[in-house]
């Protein structure tokens, strides 16, 4: 064989796509597909068992928003898996533009909050007081509700007597419940070396001032605790972001990568077939 045969056999067999490129993303990709199919199982199951229960007064409910990040992650991850694994570019740029238009809205959706915290803690507090006049009608929520005010030690919204718009701890003289003017066992201070908790602890507190329900609950609501707790945690929340943003930043690098080695591909293709279609050329 020649020395010009053996070059032009070189050249159909060389490749600008790396493999290792290539099968890193398709399984970076497949990583995520088992992620989206096990939030879609989730959600179907959640939203079946739940149905029409007290879940429906938060303002988007959760077994719905765990079925739309599913199904939109199914769909990026697809074309990404099928993209790379085929050599696809139509498949690579829609995974990438998505990609990059997700990663934009939830930088947005970051500055906007931060902005307009004020708008969004009211919104956050009209969430919580209608979840709190549900608090009975659903276990789930209601251990929702406790564990987030066992781990924050608070009680109520804004203070303990937000918990009369529920109509079982509601204060007026009308309500025959026997929790008349109380507060869920989670707001009550924690007692050291307490085996059995006394679930009877926050009976009559609505009834007592600020500072005599201090000695036996929790009287600051949840809102200041968390917005605190955001305050002194913000290096942990935004490690949070950036291991969010991360794995969305690598898909769209690898995505762009792969999408410029296919480009240079078809572009060394169809000098080959020019070349030895006109070997004067």
């Amino acid at each position: 064989m020649s020395r010009s045969s053996r070059t032009a056999k070189n050249d159909e067999d060389y490749s600008f796509v790396s493999p290792v490129v290539k099968y890193l993303l398709f399984f970076f990709n497949m990583i995520f597909w088992i992620i989206a199919m096990v939030l879609i199982s989730v959600g179907i199951y959640s939203r079946i068992v739940k149905h029409e229960t007290a879940f429906a007064c938060l303002t988007v409910d959760p077994a719905l928003i765990l079925m739309i990040v599913g199904v939109l992650m199914f769909f990026l991850t697809f074309c990404g898996c099928v993209g790379s694994l085929r050599e696809n570019i139509c498949l690579l740029q829609t995974f990438c533009i998505c990609l990059t238009i997700l990663f934009l809205l939830q930088l947005v959706a970051g500055v906007l909050g931060f902005v307009f915290s004020d708008k969004a803690r009211g919104k956050v507090t009209e969430m919580l007081n209608s979840a709190m006049k549900h608090y009975r009608d659903d276990l789930d929520l209601q251990n929702l509700i406790d564990y987030g005010q066992t781990e924050f030690n608070c009680c109520g919204g804004v203070s303990y007597m937000d918990w009369s718009q529920n109509i079982y701890f509601n204060c007026s003289e009308e309500n025959p419940s026997h929790e008349r003017c109380s507060v869920p066992y989670s707001c009550c201070l924690l007692v050291k070396n307490e085996t059995v908790i006394n679930t009877m602890c926050g009976h009559g507190m609505q009834k007592k001032d600020y500072l005599s329900a201090g000695e036996f609950i929790n009287t600051n609501g949840c809102i200041d605790k968390v917005v605190n707790w955001i305050h002194s945690n913000l290096f942990l929340l935004g490690g949070i972001a950036l291991g969010l943003a991360i794995p969305q930043l690598v898909g769209i690098v690898l995505s762009q990568v792969l999408i410029s080695q296919i480009q240079d591909q078809i572009k060394l293709q169809d000098y080959n077939l020019r070349h030895h279609s006109d070997p004067w050329s």
